[in-house]
């Protein structure tokens, strides 16, 4: 299974933000949204940063609760790492955990946003592949 076919099943939708979004407003979003993570962008097509919700309470531990009242820009991560819709979920797995990410933007081969995977997208879309293949080995068992 490859990260296209993930976001068939979940959907693309993306939440982002604007850089000069303050944090506290980011922080609500993430949870209303009930979302671990949030892209920020201009222009809603390309990727200016990420920020997680570790990135925040990081920065709040250091700086304070002052940095409520900054932009989401000063913290965000700017050297964002992604994947593209080619990749595959052993791909994402070994990415993910070597890097200690819980969530991946997605980009086209233009470095267009297309959709963000999560941790948890990864660990389903397993499940499903390991599912189908011992129903395969059940079928070719039983029918010979």
């Amino acid at each position: 299974m490859n990260v296209a076919r993930i976001l068939t099943v979940k959907g693309n939708s993306v939440i982002h933000v604007a850089p000069d979004l303050r944090l506290a407003d980011v922080v609500t979003l993430l949870r209303d949204k009930r979302i671990g993570a949030v892209l920020v962008s201009g222009d809603g097509r390309h990727i200016d940063g990420i920020l997680s919700e570790r990135d925040v309470v990081h920065r709040l531990a250091d700086r304070g609760p002052a940095l409520l009242d900054e932009p989401v820009s000063t913290i965000m991560v700017r050297s964002v790492i992604t994947c593209g819709l080619d990749d595959t979920v052993a791909e994402l797995m070994g990415m993910m955990t070597q890097r200690r990410f819980r969530h991946l933007p997605v980009v086209d081969g233009d470095g267009l946003i297309c959709g963000m995977i999560s941790i948890g997208d990864v660990v389903k879309a397993r499940l499903d592949e390991i599912e189908s293949e011992a129903e395969s080995l059940r079928e070719y068992i039983t029918t010979g």
